[in-house]
């Protein structure tokens, strides 16, 4: 079997001679490509159209886009002005994945803590510190999720929360990882995610990176799947999940929980304690990204859609607590989540 860090090939974010690349994952799993980004606003229009997308991978990319600034703006005469300013660009590039705006007030600290001259190597070094935490932070929920799965489970998976939407392992995919290293699962199921196709492009194409075998449907088939006892546990991550538990993930995954509920199937969710907000008491006052309408509407630059018609397109849900069996994150597990579960394990 592979080494448990096969999975850090794939590595969505780096910072590679004084510039941000990207693997593009709009043109995966065709094509593998790189884009170099040398300043913030090309950066925060790569999140906002996906080059870059998976909360945690969001806020390293947007990390490293501080660096950028400070290192294009540190002779001019206006200088923390300009930087201050990129800060509110990449704040407004997506606005449900709170990992964005951890990640910014982590960089604003060291905005503050540090002369202006100083800023792009401590900006540098605090970028490195939060993608080093983010893969050790998933090595230890992969190893945490493993461990509540018996033996011949069989999964399914929802859009994408691997190594390419994170800083390398994942969320979701990196318990499944963990656990099908330790041969304790047997099946994956992953949806495909429309309409971005996340689950069929990036879930799909990371799993059989990995030699580990996929098995793709369309969202519609998870409830028949479930029904004819073929899925043990949802496994998903998250964009935000706020202070009672509730959780924010791609459009979709309500709907999941509340299948999984009916079938009695575990629900789990994986994500790092950066994707709580605890600022937030409820999945009510999370933020939902509502997208182009087009995107629904077109596939590939195709049209699907009768001419004339419209579409919604919210690209995130909230799965309520009580629908959460359990929430792993790196400091622990949370079975059943509520307030006072959520506020105990951030203070321990």
């Amino acid at each position: 079997m592979a080494d448990l860090r096969f999975s850090l090939q794939l590595q969505p974010v780096q910072w590679a001679d004084g510039s941000l690349r990207l693997l593009d994952q709009r043109k995966l799993p065709a094509e593998e490509t790189y884009l170099l980004f040398d300043n913030v606003p090309e950066a925060a229009q790569a999140i906002t159209d996906m080059v870059v997308r998976g909360a945690p991978a969001i806020g390293i990319t947007a990390a490293y886009a501080m660096v950028l600034s400070a290192q294009q703006h540190q002779s001019t005469a206006d200088y923390q002005a300009k930087v201050k300013a990129d800060m509110q660009t990449l704040a407004a590039s997506r606005p449900t994945a709170v990992n964005l705006f951890w990640a910014l007030a982590e960089m604003e600290k060291v905005l503050q803590q540090y002369e202006s001259a100083d800023w792009p190597t401590a900006l540098l070094a605090k970028a490195v510190q939060i993608h080093e935490e983010d893969i050790s932070a998933n090595f230890r929920m992969g190893a945490l999720g493993a461990e509540l799965l018996q033996s011949g489970s069989r999964v399914l998976t929802h859009c994408n929360a691997g190594a390419l939407a994170t800083g390398g392992h994942g969320t979701a995919l990196g318990v499944i990882r963990s656990a099908w290293q330790q041969n304790k699962i047997t099946q994956v199921y992953a949806d495909e995610t429309r309409p971005w196709m996340q689950g069929a492009r990036l879930t799909a194409w990371e799993l059989l990176h990995d030699n580990i075998p996929v098995t793709l449907q369309c969202e519609g088939a998870a409830g028949h799947l479930m029904q004819q006892g073929l899925i043990d546990w949802v496994i998903v991550g998250s964009d935000r999940i706020a202070a009672n538990g509730d959780v924010a993930n791609k459009i979709g995954t309500y709907s999941l929980a509340v299948l999984a509920r009916h079938h009695g199937v575990k629900f789990m969710v994986a994500a790092p304690t950066s994707t709580i907000d605890m600022q937030t008491l409820n999945g009510v006052d999370i933020p939902i990204e509502n997208r182009d309408s087009q995107e629904v509407l077109a596939c590939g630059g195709h049209a699907l859609a009768a001419s004339g018609a419209d579409a919604r397109n919210p690209a995130f849900d909230v799965t309520p607590a009580d629908l959460v069996d359990f929430i792993v994150t790196e400091k622990g597990i949370i079975e059943a989540p509520t307030s006072a579960k959520m506020q105990s394990l951030l203070t321990a």
